[in-house]
């Protein structure tokens, strides 16, 4: 029996209810602005309030402000000191592969942009940092060390009227942008590489909702049509709607998605503790609910944009990059409780403990999305 439950807490991530957003798809939003009057502006999005405390992003926000509010003046000035520092150490903007000095300024603080925000802040989202384009410049390459998330990097050459997008791995540094070339559109490879890797990730690690549903879909039954069944019916309706929602047909917010995208999983978790068998309607209801989950990778895709000039062929590599994800998760299933699910025990010991986990995170996740939590 213990074994068998070790297998289940090893099956289940059991991430607290305050360590779970909705779909994220988490980047560092970065702007790099090229100005014509030979200086360099770069704005990157981060909670401040949570970096200069050193705590975790998903803190409460309003205890973050709390915790600032009561330092001293002078315990400010010195956090303050300390994060102008960080983001000193730990990013670079390199011209022709040499790195260029820049002032560190938090330009929200102090503004109606934190004082009235609705979120509650201190210093706010933007780190700018700014300095000058060496004279004889030729290219610029950006690079945040892995203490920042993936980097969804924008440069602006104002010179040029161009504007170049691009995504970095976490710790990687940009290609140089060079200052005169013609401005090359990504390869193929690179495009699918890129969005096949944005899928993937949107499920594992960063999609712990999706998980926990296919799990709820591979608890179910022991033999491998009815999961066959439900993923297939999950997977077409996911991919209907991401593509609706990426053509701009169909829009719902996310107030009402991210909530039922929780109580889908609480749904299959808590049919699996009432029958051992797979209804008529359960591959129906799964694709109601595909649909919904579709709607969630959408939203999840729309912070990142995709290429205007090859939006089709990126849409389907990130919705193959969502399936390999899928797939991932079945495998490590299978190979975790796989050897046990003839058992006569398997059921009892693994299945009815499983699906009660996930039926008590999902409705957490339900109701502290609905409260907007």
């Amino acid at each position: 029996m213990a074994r068998a439950a070790s297998i289940a807490a090893f099956l289940i991530p059991l991430p607290t209810s305050s360590e779970v957003e909705a779909h994220p798809l988490t980047f560092t939003d970065t702007t790099l602005t090229l100005s014509t009057n030979g200086t360099f502006q770069v704005d990157l999005l981060y909670d401040l309030d949570a970096l200069a405390l050193g705590a975790p992003l998903n803190t409460d926000d309003a205890e973050l402000v709390a915790v600032l509010e009561q330092l001293s003046p002078s315990e400010f000035d010195t956090r303050v000191d300390q994060l102008q520092r960080l983001f000193a150490r730990r990013v670079r903007v390199r011209f022709d592969g040499e790195p260029a000095p820049f002032d560190v300024a938090f330009p929200d603080y102090g503004t109606s942009s934190t004082t009235d925000a609705e979120i509650p802040t201190v210093l706010g989202l933007t780190a700018r940092l700014t300095g000058s384009i060496p004279n004889d410049a030729t290219a610029v390459e950006f690079f945040a060390s892995r203490a920042f998330a993936d980097v969804h990097l924008t440069i602006i050459d104002a010179a040029r009227d161009l504007k170049f997008q691009t995504v970095l791995e976490r710790g990687a540094r940009s290609d140089p942008y060079e200052f005169t070339a013609p401005l090359a559109s990504p390869s193929h490879g690179e495009t699918a590489t890129q969005y096949l890797r944005l899928g993937f990730t949107h499920i594992v690690p960063n999609g712990l909702d999706h998980i926990l549903f296919v799990l709820g879909l591979f608890l179910l039954s022991a033999r491998l049509r009815p999961l066959v069944w439900q993923v297939t019916a999950f997977t077409l309706a996911h991919a209907i709607t991401l593509t609706a929602a990426a053509l701009g047909t169909v829009m719902l917010s996310a107030r009402l998605v991210e909530p039922l995208i929780a109580v889908s999983v609480v749904y299959v978790a808590v049919e699996n503790l009432l029958t051992d068998r797979l209804t008529p309607w359960r591959p129906i209801v799964v694709f109601a609910f595909g649909l919904l989950h579709g709607l969630g990778f959408a939203g999840a895709l729309g912070v990142l944009g995709l290429p205007n000039n090859e939006w089709l062929f990126a849409l389907v590599t990130f919705n193959a990059g969502i399936e390999l994800g899928q797939l991932a998760v079945l495998a490590v299933a299978a190979a975790s409780v796989g050897w046990f699910r003839k058992r006569s025990w398997y059921r009892q010991r693994i299945v009815v403990p499983a699906s009660s986990v996930i039926a008590l995170v999902g409705m957490i996740w339900a109701i502290e999305r609905a409260l907007g939590f």
